[in-house]
């Protein structure tokens, strides 16, 4: 068996698609720790919004991290210093969501 890394439900070792989410073949992986280790939000959304709004703390609550958004919020970004720490973390794919979870996946058919 393996497991969707987008929302860790266990396939066929033949499917190509997920079942419960349809995410595609390449979001397949054989280890259940590998398929929690990926968060479900866009990547691309988060970079979008850290670039646009980081210093309003929006890529934050968009990943569910609120208090820290609330900091950023009332901070400007922790003074622009933590708005462009997050935008480098998120474009090399080292940025967590609440649950500590890689915001990993550009789009939908990653």
């Amino acid at each position: 068996m393996k497991y969707c890394i987008k929302c860790g439900a266990e396939m066929e070792d033949s499917a190509d698609v997920c079942p419960v989410c349809g995410f595609g073949m390449m979001s397949v992986s054989t280890s259940k720790l590998d398929a929690t280790k990926y968060s479900p939000k866009s990547r691309l959304v988060a970079i979008l919004l850290c670039f646009f709004l980081g210093t309003f703390g929006v890529h934050r609550f968009y990943v569910g991290k609120v208090g820290t958004g609330v900091v950023w919020l009332l901070t400007c970004g922790c003074l622009g210093i933590g708005f462009l720490v997050d935008l480098i973390m998120i474009a090399c794919g080292s940025f967590t969501d609440k649950e500590g979870k890689f915001v990993k996946f550009w789009g939908v058919d990653d």
